[in-house]
């Protein structure tokens, strides 16, 4: 069956995907809305929403059971795994406007024609859907990304679990081992760890987190270390047998030393890769390649009226990056002159305990672009309200030219997503270190961090 030809269609539920769709729809435009999986793509039911509520659940049953050197004594703190996924899945309800059903007739009410199941593109214009064809007059694709597996010996005959699988693990296993010590591989590691899973974090690299400043990467592992997670950089494996004893990986170390780990779990968390596979671009004419879908500065990709957002295209794999492209590609999509994306301030957040954000250049950066630059830091262990809430680890550290303009931002430590929100802003409207020196900020607060940094400068 043909269906009547839409304005836009939308492929992808996700960030950007949903965005889009309810941004052309507010339009006026007759949009359709195309999701194989579940609503809310990846964030919602895989990635940032679950993996932050697991984390903040992690991180009250941790600091609970660890509280007596404030004078505070609990009863035996247990966690009730059924319990913590159940809550789990009430924070997604919320998030994505009620059940199922109610989110499906919420978007119905914003306009938007849903319909759940695989795209296929069959022409340029044209993509089947449950036997259903669809035609469009312009096309925003957004189905994001999937994990990356690597190539490890024996990696797929003993099985392995993902993103996908571990934030809805039915038990919580005793022993994990994880591949990967970037974001998402450390966040999981700390969640598990705090359950009080027994955990090994693996890396064929040599440094941990390597897009953010290194000096700070490794104090948060050194604190994830002293929490009794085990972190091995550097490691070359192989994967062994599952039997009733667990899974076993063989380690050859960077120091030589060779081991073998027996886990309950083995959950590879390496990175993410364009999921494109079953769209069938070449009927569309769209270009493609490893990394995802190119596009020009506006998002429209090598086919006029096709345009690309969110992980698909960026190499800033967030949600907020996604929801604001998948906007702008909706209104470009009807606009006589496109408006490119800005991408020159974007900020991203490893949400651990503690956090560690990131906005700009990092001081090996600006040393290999041959940029002069100035460092004004600020340690938490100096700060009133850091030693009043007993949060002192990590610092606050800003990196400005001789004018004042500020070229970066790092913080690791408490709230760190929060307090890298003001050197956005500064960094996105022009504001010096001066500007932001001469601010007054309230007493005893964190961001006073920010302030004393730039007062440096």
């Amino acid at each position: 069956m043909i269906h009547d030809t839409h304005d836009l269609i939308v492929i992808g539920s996700g960030g950007a995907g949903s965005t889009a769709a309810t941004t052309a729809a507010g339009m006026g435009k007759r949009v359709a809305l195309i999701e194989r999986d579940k609503l809310g793509g990846t964030c919602l039911n895989y990635g940032c929403d679950p993996t932050k509520t697991l984390l903040n659940t992690a991180h009250l049953f941790f600091h609970a059971r660890h509280a007596s050197n404030l004078g505070l004594r609990f009863p035996l703190a247990e966690a009730d795994w059924p319990a913590v996924q159940a809550h789990v899945r009430s924070v997604q309800e919320t998030i994505r406007g009620g059940t199922l059903e109610q989110a499906r007739a919420g978007i119905a009410a914003q306009g938007v024609d849903l319909h759940l199941g695989e795209a296929v593109f069959v022409s340029p214009h044209e993509v089947r859907v449950n036997g259903d064809t669809l035609r469009g007059e312009r096309f925003v694709i957004a189905t994001g990304t999937t994990p990356f597996i690597p190539d490890i010996e024996g990696l797929a005959e003993m099985g392995y679990i993902t993103n996908v699988e571990a934030v809805a693990l039915p038990e919580l296993p005793k022993r994990l081992v994880v591949i990967g010590a970037g974001p998402i591989g450390l966040e999981f590691a700390q969640m598990f760890s705090r359950f009080g899973t027994k955990v090994v974090v693996l890396d064929r690299g040599p440094h941990p987190l390597p897009r953010e400043d290194n000096a700070l990467a490794l104090a948060l592992c050194a604190q994830l270390a002293a929490e009794g997670i085990r972190i091995e950089l550097g490691a070359e494996m192989r994967c062994g047998e599952a039997d009733a004893r667990g899974k076993r990986i063989h380690i050859h170390a960077r120091d030589g030393r060779e081991e073998d780990l027996v886990a309950d779990q083995l959950l590879v968390a390496v990175g993410r890769k364009p999921a494109l596979d079953t769209l069938r671009l070449e009927a569309a004419g769209v270009r493609h390649n490893e990394k995802g879908i190119p596009t020009d500065p506006a998002l429209r990709t090598n086919v006029a009226h096709i345009w690309a957002a969110g992980d698909i295209t960026s190499r800033y794999p967030f949600t907020h990056v996604a929801s604001d492209q998948g906007a702008l590609a909706a209104r470009n999509a009807f606009s006589s002159e496109p408006t490119a994306f800005d991408d020159r301030v974007i900020p991203w957040v490893t949400f651990t305990d503690p956090e560690l954000a990131r906005v700009g250049q990092t001081e090996a950066e600006l040393r290999e672009a041959g940029i002069e630059y100035r460092v004004g830091r600020v340690n938490f262990d100096k700060l009133d309200r850091a030693i009043t809430n007993n949060q002192t680890v990590g610092s606050v550290t800003l990196l400005a030219d001789a004018d004042g303009r500020i070229l970066g931002g790092h913080i690791l430590g408490a709230n760190a997503g929060e307090l890298i929100a003001p050197i956005v802003y500064a960094m996105r409207f022009g504001l010096t270190a001066k500007m932001m020196a001469e601010a007054i900020l309230p007493y005893p607060t964190l961001a006073e961090a920010v302030r004393w940094a730039a007062a440096q400068l």
